[in-house]
């Protein structure tokens, strides 16, 4: 599995992605089950709200090789601020849209 994660700009001041790492390498939480090797494309942010650049970064990680989206847990589950982004179903939907069913789309991480 390749994946490009997509984070919360907004929360990249206060968690450098320390947990999403572990989780992924750790093979936990949204991971748990996945019997082959995964391999980090890229790391990026939404863009900032409402979250729209997330489409085209999803998709030019999926040019570069990813074939999993990875929304991380600071979108759409809020950590580790406790507060889930508003825009967070909108942003999957566009991204699902965008790149259809070539790529799958894991909507959290931990």
């Amino acid at each position: 599995m390749r994946i490009g994660l997509i984070r919360c700009r907004q929360t990249e001041d206060m968690c450098p992605g320390t947990m999403d790492f572990k989780i992924i390498r750790e093979k936990k939480c949204a991971f748990e089950g996945i019997k082959e090797d995964i391999e980090i494309i890229g790391l990026v942010t939404c863009g900032g709200c409402p979250g729209k650049k997330a489409v085209t970064r999803a998709e030019e990680m999926v040019k570069r090789g990813a074939d999993t989206i990875v929304i991380a847990s600071c979108i759409t589950r809020g950590n580790p601020i406790g507060f889930p982004c508003p825009f967070a179903n909108q942003i999957k939907e566009a991204i699902e849209k965008k790149l259809g069913d070539k790529v799958k789309i894991i909507d959290y991480t931990h």
